[in-house]
């Protein structure tokens, strides 16, 4: 039998020494549930940040160049990104679920390129989420577009639906060819986003008044990578956007479709936590990836 006077005596109740919680890096989390914190803290590390690979342009145009074969071009770049935006047919049929990277998961959808794109719905129950272990899905919002209201009316149920569960939503400005990406709109649709009750916001990068943008945002701003420009434009933007509060960036095709993605998100990962500048990140892609100019 244990001697129960010595495990008495052994026992150190830190006496003196007051209990701490640990906060949230993440801007805005102070007051969510455990679990949504718990969550959010699988995709932003502790320096509050993030770099997201985007794969998920499939689910309204196919096939696209780069995403032909995500088991042979996305998989091997997946331990190297904090989190994976995706959607639930490819990580359920490609993606290995022994891979430790967060996952975010599109949950709204509808319309193909061959139609109008802002005639969204729901397109993912968050129970199914919750199957998946994904630590957010994304809803994509058309403030000002055709189909502002029913977009809006998707993000706010999921939203309800995620609060239920522990699970945060990524709200996503989607800019239609007659939207203005200035700071103007872009500010409107992230606070829109933000005070409906989203956990973050992805939108794009504005080069005049992004600052703004990002400090009238209650909840971490990630910025979108968009259309594929020159490596050092595209880490000159991913730059620009940390230096002016962005709390990431999620990148997708200035990723997959470079001549060497993996060089390239090493890069992308120098100026999101290392604080490279883009001139340093550049240099470190050049040499990565034996000299390529994409």
């Amino acid at each position: 039998m244990a001697d129960l006077e010595g495990n008495i005596d052994s026992k150190d109740f830190g006496l003196g020494t007051p209990q701490v919680t640990a906060g949230s890096p993440v801007k805005g989390a102070g007051q969510l549930d455990f679990g949504m914190r718990h969550r959010l803290s699988r995709i932003f590390k502790d320096d509050g940040r993030t770099v997201m690979l985007a794969f998920d342009h499939g689910y309204f145009q196919g096939p696209t160049s780069g995403l032909e074969r995500v088991d042979l071009n996305i998989v091997p770049l997946a331990p190297q990104a904090d989190a994976l935006m995706a959607t639930r047919g490819v990580l359920r049929s490609v993606v290995p679920a022994s891979l430790d990277t967060a996952l975010v998961v599109r949950a709204s959808g509808g319309p193909s390129i061959l139609k109008d794109l802002s005639d969204e719905r729901i397109a993912m129950d968050m129970e199914d989420a919750a199957r998946i272990d994904a630590a957010a899905v994304a809803v994509q919002v058309f403030i000002g577009g055709e189909q502002e209201t029913q977009s809006v009316h998707n993000l706010t149920q999921q939203i309800d639906a995620g609060l239920r569960l522990g699970i945060p939503v990524l709200g996503v400005t989607a800019v239609g060819k007659e939207l203005t990406r200035d700071s103007r709109y872009l500010g409107l649709s992230t606070r829109i986003i933000a005070e409906l009750g989203a956990q973050m916001v992805k939108t794009y990068y504005c080069p005049e008044g992004f600052e703004q943008v990002t400090a009238g945002c209650p909840v971490p701003v990630i910025m979108a990578g968009g259309k594929k420009l020159p490596s050092l434009e595209a880490l000159t933007m991913a730059h620009r956007a940390i230096s002016e509060g962005a709390a990431g960036v999620d990148m997708g095709r200035n990723i997959f479709q470079r001549k060497a993605p993996a060089a390239m998100i090493q890069a992308v990962r120098s100026v999101v936590h290392g604080g490279a500048t883009a001139e340093e990140a550049h240099a470190e892609y050049r040499e990565l990836s034996s000299g390529a100019e994409d």
